[in-house]
């Protein structure tokens, strides 16, 4: 389960819910990668710094840095989490800020269940240097 190589009829066959699930799973992976790869920390630290940057908000500014770096085909995924219709957000995020997070989960899902995780480290560490 770590190479997925959905082909398009099957990915188009996830619901888009279903795929912001898995992106969020993706996403918050690389992020504690990332952290663990910057350095020695405590675990109680690793913890707080992942829960900082996968929250809605932080996902949020993090759809809007990205969007022009992507394709028109990954914008289409994009689109297509941040339009779904959520019914709850947090008491964190405002419901704007939700449904950007859920376009970036929603596109990390895709590129997993594709079987694009180049793709899916390129845009993730272009996001760690902005």
């Amino acid at each position: 389960y770590f190479q997925m190589n959905f082909d398009a009829n099957r990915l188009q066959a996830v619901s888009t819910l279903g795929l912001a699930h898995i992106g969020d799973g993706v996403y918050e992976l690389l992020c504690r990668a990332y952290l663990c790869e910057k350095g020695d920390q405590t675990v109680l630290k690793l913890h707080k710094d992942t829960v900082s940057m996968v929250k809605a908000p932080t996902q949020a500014k993090i759809a809007d840095a990205i969007k022009p770096l992507l394709t028109e085909e990954e914008m289409g995924d994009f689109r297509r989490g941040k339009n779904a219709h959520t019914h709850a957000a947090p008491k964190s995020a405002t419901p704007q800020e939700y449904a950007k997070a859920t376009g970036v989960e929603t596109l990390f899902g895709y590129l997993f269940l594709s079987g694009q995780k180049d793709r899916a480290n390129e845009i993730f560490n272009l996001v760690m240097e902005m």
